[in-house]
């Protein structure tokens, strides 16, 4: 996933190495939690924007993760709370699950 790396970084406006590991990190929990969603072992290339998405919100997030709001002279951030990073892509999520369900094995039953 150095693709995806690459592309966190570039949005993130990161051009050094230095961040890599905790990126490393974002992205190995974020592709986890896809892939357990999925019920997969490696996120399908046309969702990899997903991870790529979530990672930049999660790295912003660094050293403020348990904020929900703050306010500080008319300046106001809030956060999602990571349980519900995935809620905006859970139709894609569910699409994904039933179109693999389509062309997947199934099961026969005889009585």
């Amino acid at each position: 996933m150095e693709d995806v790396k690459k592309k966190i970084k570039t949005l993130v406006g990161l051009e050094d190495d230095k961040q890599d590991a905790q990126i490393g990190v974002i992205i190995e929990g974020i592709s986890n939690h896809l892939l357990y969603l999925l019920e997969k072992d490696e996120v399908p290339e046309r969702l990899r924007y997903i991870v790529v998405e979530i990672g930049v919100r999660r790295y912003n997030r660094l050293g403020s993760e348990g904020m929900q709001q703050d306010s500080v002279e008319g300046h106001s951030v809030s956060f999602y709370d990571p349980e519900k990073d995935f809620e905006p892509y859970q139709s894609i999520i569910d699409n994904e699950t039933e179109r693999e369900g389509a062309n997947g094995k199934g099961q026969v039953f005889f009585f």
